[in-house]
């Protein structure tokens, strides 16, 4: 594939010498971070009584999605109705190793019943065993099946568990395959989020490809921290505590 030759060609370049750091990033001004928001609630033993309160928390403060796993996808999409926070669901999630095929199988029938947002977990075995053809096809099926559906597609790293050189592949062939984010971290890998990681993703692909970070933004604090480095989208379960110090 010559797309992905050039690809890996320029990932070589990149991986001995970054662009320099963007500029220009507009940053949140109190209650402004709710748009960065991604409010989630993705752990296993989540309860519908819990997912309903993420969704009234998410009205209430307007955050940008609520984010959960496929089957309490119908459930969210119905709560938040009228209220303009979007349905973010996970696909092929935590581990990203389910066929292409199954991604796009689950994510359509998601989509189907109202999300609007895909987060899927890209194959990283593939990635760390050098099949990137696997993997930018993964990435493209997936991306290209949101797309006819009208939905937008944030692709996981698991960045904690790459090399600086996967990470630049992963960024690249992420935007060669047509995803509108890059996202760091499952929250279930063995670290999250770092601003090293977001500097490193928005010189890579932004602006034109978005940058999500999640995984361990507990506070304000970090989370302007991601955001000043490069993070359009904070993927967090303590969405409502961070609002709360922004606007203090």
């Amino acid at each position: 594939m010559n797309k992905l030759k050039q690809i890996l060609e320029h990932a070589e370049i990149l991986d001995r010498e970054l662009p320099a750091p963007r500029s220009g990033l507009t940053l949140p001004r109190g209650s402004e971070i709710a748009a960065w928001i991604d409010h989630t609630l993705l752990k296993p033993e989540a309860t519908p009584e819990q997912v309903k309160k993420v969704c009234v928390e998410a009205r209430e403060f307007q955050f940008a999605s609520v984010c959960v796993n496929p089957t309490y996808v119908g459930l969210v999409s119905s709560l938040l109705a009228g209220s303009g926070v979007k349905t973010c669901v996970t696909v092929g999630f935590p581990l990203g190793a389910t066929l292409a095929s199954v991604k796009v199988f689950e994510e359509l029938a998601c989509l189907e019943v109202g999300a609007n947002e895909v987060d899927m977990v890209i194959n990283i075995g593939a990635l760390k065993g050098g099949a990137y053809d696997l993997v930018f096809d993964d990435i493209q099926a997936v991306a290209e099946a949101a797309h006819t559906q009208g939905g937008i597609l944030k692709v996981i790293l698991e960045t904690a568990l790459l090399t600086h050189k996967e990470k630049i592949i992963a960024c690249l062939l992420s935007e060669a395959a047509g995803a509108e984010f890059v996202k760091t971290s499952t929250g279930f890998g063995p670290g999250g989020a770092t601003v090293e990681d977001i500097d490193l993703m928005y010189r890579l692909v932004g602006p034109k490809v978005k940058v999500k970070a999640s995984g361990g933004i507990r506070d304000y604090a970090t989370a302007l921290a991601m955001i000043q480095a490069g993070a359009s989208r904070l993927g967090v379960s303590a969405g409502v505590q961070i609002y709360r110090e922004a606007v203090e």
